[in-house]
């Protein structure tokens, strides 16, 4: 059964840092597209960051500099590390995966069931 379970989430002061994981099951993330997306409360999920399975990542323009996605192969999991938190960046963290590319955060299933970011002083 394909699944992904993100872990790592909480409360956070800003200017900390967390790191995100979504661990998958039932087939092998190395073949995938792994995206970050998030939904705060009352607006639209949005694209986050994405590795695709060569390797190269994608990175919205809100959390580039401060954010870094990551995989690990041999534990089919694919990290968000998040640096510099800003309250803005609060919110329900999903992964999800998609074919071979990234394709601007479009065509993601298989998602999650997300984790609490807060970042809050």
């Amino acid at each position: 059964q394909v699944q992904l379970v993100e872990s790592g989430g909480g409360l956070v002061q800003p200017g900390g840092s967390l790191r995100l994981s979504c661990a998958a099951s039932g087939f092998n993330l190395h073949y995938y597209a792994i995206g970050w997306f998030r939904q705060a409360p009352g607006k639209e999920r949005e694209g986050v960051s994405c590795i695709s399975s060569d390797g190269s990542t994608y990175y919205a323009d809100s959390v580039k500099g401060r954010f870094t996605i990551s995989r690990d192969n041999a534990k089919n999991t694919v990290y968000l590390q998040m640096n510099s938190l800003k309250p803005e960046d609060t919110a329900v963290y999903y992964c999800a995966r998609r074919g071979l590319l990234c394709g601007n955060y479009r065509g993601f299933g298989s998602w999650g069931q997300g984790t609490q970011v807060t970042v809050s002083s």
